[in-house]
């Protein structure tokens, strides 16, 4: 790991113990978002300042909304009425991997993986069961192939996943572009698009901190 790593990785760490309380600093999170894009200019690599935006707010839980869901399909959507709460954790070494709970309602099977690669990024999803094991459909996503910026990032789907949606009947999602934004004290986004129109987009308020929920499904802390 090179020296610019190695600083970020004291940076987000410090910047994520200052993150840990269920309440939010304001004036903290606008300086911090101050310091990242300072970083970004001075030529920190895009993948870096994105783990490290994201890492300021380390602790905490966020509540979100969707924002677009198309096409229409008439039928009952699994997330409508339901509580949207993301909640940022897998901190012990934030400039290497951060792990992101999706709660939907009651429902805490889904965690977004994000990882440091010698190219970018990596997205995973990690389903699980109310015990603990890997859902049939887990571990999917991609890796960046382009550098993004410090505000957004895009994760093709990789050969496990297209491999994995083949044999489970889901061609639909062979096609799938994952993607997040994150403006540190403002908002992250999770979206989910395919070239057929399919377009999906979670958008969480990263100034409005709510109360911790209990650890996804198969967590061990």
């Amino acid at each position: 790991m090179n020296k610019t790593r190695l600083t970020l990785a004291g940076l987000a760490l410090a910047l994520s113990l200052s993150a840990c309380g269920d309440t939010a600093d304001t004036s903290s999170s606008t300086a911090s978002a101050a310091n990242l894009a300072a970083g970004s200019e001075q030529g920190q690599a895009p993948a870096d300042a994105f783990l490290a935006a994201l890492a300021t707010h380390c602790g905490q839980a966020f509540a979100g909304r969707i924002i677009a869901n198309e096409p229409a399909t008439g039928q009952p959507d699994a997330f409508e009425g339901k509580a949207l709460v993301m909640h940022v954790r897998g901190c012990d070494n934030p400039a290497e991997e951060l792990r992101v709970p999706f709660h939907v309602g009651e429902d805490r099977s889904r965690t977004w993986i994000l990882t440091r690669t010698e190219g970018g990024l990596r997205l995973k999803h990690d389903h699980r069961h109310p015990d603990g094991s890997e859902d049939i459909q887990t571990m999917y996503g991609g890796d960046t192939v382009v550098a993004g910026t410090a505000v957004r990032q895009e994760f093709p789907v990789d050969s496990y996943s297209v491999e994995l949606f083949e044999r489970e009947g889901l061609q639909q999602s062979t096609s799938n572009i994952w993607a997040m934004e994150v403006e540190p004290g403002k908002r992250f986004l999770y979206e989910l698009a395919r070239p057929s129109g399919r377009l999906f987009k979670v958008e969480f308020d990263l100034s409005q901190p709510v109360a911790v929920p209990p650890a996804p499904w198969g967590s061990q802390d």
